[in-house]
């Protein structure tokens, strides 16, 4: 991976806006396709331009856009995997139907880190799992990029929320609005007396974004009835089927509906995106480092326009 001087502006298809690029989020998706875990999915012609999430304003207009202008302020995806050339350069090209105006109440860098991370939080609440007041939910990984977002949407629809993080992290979360916080170090051992299933009963909904024998272990905690649902992977039918519940195994859907969705949430004050730390487009490598082995709060972000 390597940062290319004097790289062209992307060419437009149809339907394709041209983005200035503010600012874009990392995911564990974009050190994945690095790694070519992605390749049997979506093969790719090199060199290839990582990065998905994105804010920025709109600069050129392809042929069959009417949604959008010069100078519009946007945020959204324009990633390889979404139809677009990749949002870690200074100019982008993305598909109309994954990028909306930018939420007024949030800068630039906020708005790079919210999609992905974002949707995949209200895809599970709302969509799948249909979080009501006063049901129980517990978050795994609520100090992640995805658990951030999901405790405070859990919150808004009154849920009550048991999550799983480091022991430095307790009182992170429930700044968030957790009401229950258990150390993972602890809680996903072995030992009967601190496992987070000998902890925690009678819940209505999982939303697992670590994944492995932590998924198994989740069924353990929903009463008859309830729901799990994973961004690591399909759950256990067989499972499933024991513990009388439904597992869904998400793959995240970027749409207009949904974005606009974040971005209601944000300007109401409802969501707030908390970015961990922020780099520039020339510390790239340093960026998938603090990702992959850093376990950040929240977000991070490259930031390519000051």
């Amino acid at each position: 991976m390597e940062v290319v001087e004097n790289a062209a502006k992307p060419t437009l298809s149809k339907e394709q806006v041209l983005i200035e690029v503010h600012a874009a989020g990392i995911n564990p998706v974009d050190w994945k396709l690095r790694e070519g875990y992605l390749k049997e999915w979506m093969p790719i012609t090199f060199p290839a331009t990582l990065g998905g999430d994105v804010s920025g304003v709109v600069t050129e207009i392809g042929e069959g856009v009417g949604d959008f202008k010069v100078g519009d302020e946007i945020f959204g995806q324009g990633g390889l995997l979404n139809g677009g050339s990749g949002s870690f350069a200074q100019f982008a090209a993305a598909n109309t139907g994954k990028i909306v105006l930018k939420p007024k109440n949030l800068d630039f860098d906020e708005a790079g880190a919210l999609p992905l991370a974002g949707i995949s939080a209200l895809q599970a609440l709302e969509d799948h799992i249909h979080l009501k007041k006063d049901q129980k939910i517990l978050i795994h990984g609520g100090a992640g990029g995805i658990g951030t977002m999901a405790i405070q949407m859990a919150k808004y629809l009154g849920a009550y929320v048991a999550t799983t993080v480091s022991a430095d992290d307790i009182e992170y979360v429930k700044g968030l609005g957790a009401d229950e916080a258990i150390d993972y170090k602890q809680s996903f051992s072995s030992n009967k007396s601190d496992a987070f299933e000998d902890k925690l009963s009678n819940f209505d909904a999982v939303f697992d974004t670590v994944g492995g024998e932590i998924t198994d272990r989740s069924f353990k905690v929903l009463k008859k009835g309830g729901i799990i649902v994973s961004m690591t992977g399909a759950p256990s039918e067989e499972l499933a089927k024991k513990h009388e519940v439904t597992a869904i195994g998400q793959g995240t859907d970027v749409n207009h509906e949904r974005l606009n969705r974040l971005a209601e949430l944000a300007d109401s004050g409802k969501l707030k995106v908390n970015i961990d730390k922020v780099f520039s487009l020339n510390e790239a490598k340093e960026t998938f480092l603090h990702l992959e082995e850093g376990h950040p709060r929240g977000k991070v972000v490259l930031r390519i326009k000051d």
